[in-house]
């Protein structure tokens, strides 16, 4: 692990930093589709807006329990899928970094047709998903990926020889006898060795099938990988010689890695930065020790205090989060983490979708409340059977609601009808908490 790392954010200043990756504003949706005809219904928020650079040579850790978006975030940073919106940029350089930082920060109807003429040539250069030809060929040759299940990403019915070698035939970097001394070369380096050339997938390990995968992803000599969960179904005697292995790796051959897991031991262990995302966004982000030592977040305390192997730097209170995950289709306004967070304020973004939460399976409201999911998500006017349902409801959403959500919510009956206010707030944005350190929480500002 590099001890000359930093992460550098959209705010940053350090304008000769050298990235590999850079994020922006990326968004990667998927339609929900209902009935006869397949309409489209919605959208699930997988990644909602990420911003953060991977500097070269350094692993950037990316955590979050299942279901955050991690997982679709690096397919979309190794062009499996293309984004929504946003954009992820490769080789950007510090000059260049800075002026796209300066032109996505003017709003898209405001922008000149020169300024729009300068973005566009930025993005044609850079941006992954707008490569073409032999500039794709080149990214696809310097971003490679190990998969978190290693059977599945082997062909069980190719033999170690053409599977490590696939990508040198590919890309014409190697044939016949050639190919196959470099084939043998990859294994060594892995700790395999050519006594494996002529074997299946399902004559090995756990362990030394992800050492395949790494053999595989290395035969092009790239520059970034993308290591997704690559020791969570491993063994913990073989996770730490896998762990090593890569450390090792990235020390001889100066590699990048973008490692996502929700193992907090490993990503300490192995990252100089770390982004925590919930729901779809960055939570908080920063080098690792300070992220470890002094957590800014209440999310990044949880997942902190529920891994009893990770040694804070200060006592970490232990947190138990309250109910699921909410639906990605539909993310909370401003925090998407107050709806669990055991210190939330009434400025954390309550909105009438809380409501809803709290009063779902009640059978005699279940029309109204359906209602209650097309109105503005600060005020709702709901109508009910009559007076004496509405203020049944009325007692429910004040007896059940958090101390915060009552601060920030006004209910009036008027008959049959009540109305709900909220304080309206924007999404909460990653604000700068200390050396290279941002978190998106009130508590921060």
């Amino acid at each position: 692990m590099s001890a000359t790392s930093t992460l550098t954010g959209p705010g940053s200043n350090a304008v000769g930093s050298d990235n590999v990756i850079s994020v922006r504003g990326l968004k990667k949706h998927f339609p929900i589709k209902e009935g006869l005809l397949q309409q489209v219904a919605g959208h699930v928020r997988a990644v909602d807006g990420v911003d953060f650079d991977v500097p070269r040579g350094t692993t950037l850790g990316l955590v979050g329990e299942s279901g955050c978006g991690k997982s679709t975030l690096g397919r979309v940073i190794s062009g499996l899928m293309d984004p929504t919106d946003g954009g992820v940029y490769f080789r950007l350089d510090g000059d260049d970094r800075t002026r796209l930082d300066e032109l996505l920060a003017e709003p898209e109807d405001a922008r000149s047709s020169a300024h729009q003429q300068a973005l566009d040539e930025l993005r044609q250069r850079h941006q992954v998903d707008r490569l073409k030809g032999e500039a794709w060929n080149e990214y696809r040759r310097n971003c490679q990926v190990v998969f978190q299940d290693s059977f599945s990403s082997l062909n069980p019915r190719q033999l170690v020889k053409d599977v490590v070698g696939r990508p040198l035939k590919i890309h014409n970097r190697a044939d016949g006898a050639e190919l196959t001394d470099r084939v043998v070369e990859l294994l060594e380096s892995v700790g395999l060795g050519s006594q494996h050339l002529y074997r299946y997938p399902h004559q090995f390990s756990g362990g030394q099938r992800q050492r395949l995968s790494i053999a595989r992803a290395l035969a092009l000599d790239p520059e970034f990988i993308v290591l997704d969960e690559p020791t969570s179904a491993l063994d913990v005697s073989v996770q730490a010689q896998i762990l090593n292995l890569l450390h090792v790796l990235q020390e001889e051959r100066g590699l990048t890695y973008l490692f996502i897991t929700h193992d907090l031991g490993v990503v300490r262990h192995m990252s100089d930065n770390i982004v925590v995302m919930y729901l779809g966004r960055v939570a908080e982000h920063g080098p690792s020790q300070a992220v470890f030592n002094d957590p800014k977040h209440p999310y990044t305390e949880a997942l902190l205090a529920a891994n009893p192997d990770v040694e804070a730097g200060q006592e970490v209170e232990r947190i138990r989060l309250e109910g699921s995950v909410p639906d990605p289709a539909a993310p909370p306004s401003g925090c998407r983490f107050h709806t669990r967070c055991p210190v939330a304020t009434p400025d954390c973004g309550w909105d009438v979708r809380d409501v809803l939460s709290l009063l779902e399976g009640r059978s005699e409201e279940q029309r109204t409340l359906e209602d209650l999911r097309r109105h503005s998500p600060f005020h709702a006017d709901l109508t009910f059977a009559d007076a004496e349902v509405a203020a049944d409801v009325a007692r429910v959403v004040e007896q059940q609601a958090k101390e915060p959500m009552r601060e920030a919510m006004r209910v009036q009956q008027d008959g049959a009808t009540l109305t709900f206010r909220f304080r309206e707030v924007d999404a909460v944005q990653l604000r700068r908490v200390g050396e290279q350190h941002d978190a998106a929480c009130v508590l921060n500002e």
